[in-house]
């Protein structure tokens, strides 16, 4: 099967969409499957607002549509809902192309902690961009059901989980330094939705690491000049990082899953996070991360976690599995299309006067 995939998530991005999607990439290639990737790498691109690090596609349109038709692909999929998104959507549902997307971050919940843009507005767009998505791929049970409770047809939201690479994420070497134990580190975005400054206004003794980049990372800098921020690393970079660190700590509250906290366990690494979407997943009732309201209280609990234990539970996943989900649910792509996409258009139209009674009675923010 050839298999085209369309994200506005790329390199230099360094962040769980990306290492989905090539993990995905190289599993289904294993399987003897072709996968090309459409990505911003192909157009000229201005910095998103407020976060410079992602690029935006310019009118993208025509290049996209070009792409597609010379691709000519067994199944089309549209991984994120950005410019080159919703240029292969209208052009799919042009051409009666049957198509999958994928839901990867909570974007409404991002948009409204960096805009005030209020969530109902955000999720309209999204029943809009997945309506004429034939399966709409989610991580989580908790995650399909928030978009449910949002408007989504229930049998139009499938799971597709997510893995980690136990060959590079293992015990092992840790990363020399000289910190005053015990460690506690964040690895993430360092922007307001990732709830950083919670962790870093932590009382807890030893030290505290921060990897990655965002535009957060002078202030914070500033503002903590006692904690190590390390920049972005590799993936054997932060192999050693999780494995000279005492506790991963999570501070999010808006992630669909966190791959690092696979990442984190796989290389013995105990979690500390809030009970809510994403560790829930992840962690569940596994003795292996500590789950508190007080991230405090979870980040001292994290500290009695035997480090076998955490790695054990990370072995439950992999990426084989999830790439096998990701394929049950591609739309084979028939000669003229498919009239079966025209039907779901009709069924999530967005309108703008669209009353936000969907939403949830707890989220009418």
């Amino acid at each position: 099967m050839k298999i085209l995939i369309v994200t506005d998530a790329w390199e230099p991005q360094v962040n769980g969409v990306v290492r989905t999607l090539k993990s995905t990439q190289r599993e289904l290639e294993k399987m003897g499957h072709s996968v090309d990737l459409l990505t911003p790498l192909e157009f000229k691109t201005i910095p998103c607002p407020t976060y410079p690090e992602i690029r935006l596609s310019l009118f993208p349109g025509n290049k996209v549509k070009r792409r597609i038709a010379d691709a000519q692909p067994s199944a089309l999929h549209i991984a994120t809902e950005g410019p080159l998104g919703i240029a292969a959507r209208a052009y799919a549902i042009k051409k009666n192309i049957p198509f999958t997307t994928a839901y990867h971050t909570r974007f409404p919940e991002y948009v409204q902690a960096r805009s005030g843009i209020p969530l109902s507005w955000t999720y309209r767009f999204l029943r809009w961009f997945h309506g004429a998505s034939q399966a709409v791929l989610v991580p989580t049970k908790v995650v399909k059901h928030d978009l449910e409770a949002y408007g989504f047809p229930p049998k139009q939201v499938v799971l597709w989980s997510r893995g980690v690479d136990l060959d590079i994420f293992k015990p092992g070497p840790a990363m020399s330094n000289d910190a005053k134990p015990p460690v506690f580190l964040c690895v993430g975005r360092v922007a307001v939705e990732k709830n950083i400054e919670a962790f870093l206004d932590l009382d807890l003794p030893g030290t505290k690491w921060v990897a990655g980049e965002g535009p957060l990372l002078e202030t914070l800098k500033k503002k903590h000049p006692d904690v190590r921020f390390t920049g972005v690393l590799n993936q054997q970079e932060l192999a050693s990082l999780y494995n000279a660190a005492s506790v991963f700590v999570f501070p999010s509250k808006t992630d669909t899953f966190g791959l690092v906290l696979l990442e984190a366990m796989a290389c013995g690494c105990p979690v500390a996070a809030y009970p809510v979407t994403g560790p829930v997943d992840v962690i569940g009732d596994s003795p292996a991360g500590a789950l508190h309201e007080d991230l405090r209280t979870a980040c001292l609990e994290a500290l009695k976690i035997d480090r076998n234990i955490a790695r054990a539970h990370a072995e439950k996943f992999s990426w084989e599995a999830c790439s096998r989900q990701f394929l049950e649910y591609l739309q084979p792509i028939q000669s003229g299309g498919s009239a079966a996409t025209q039907a779901s258009v009709s069924a999530l139209k967005w309108k703008p006067n669209e009353s936000s009674s969907t939403r949830p009675a707890e989220q009418k923010n």
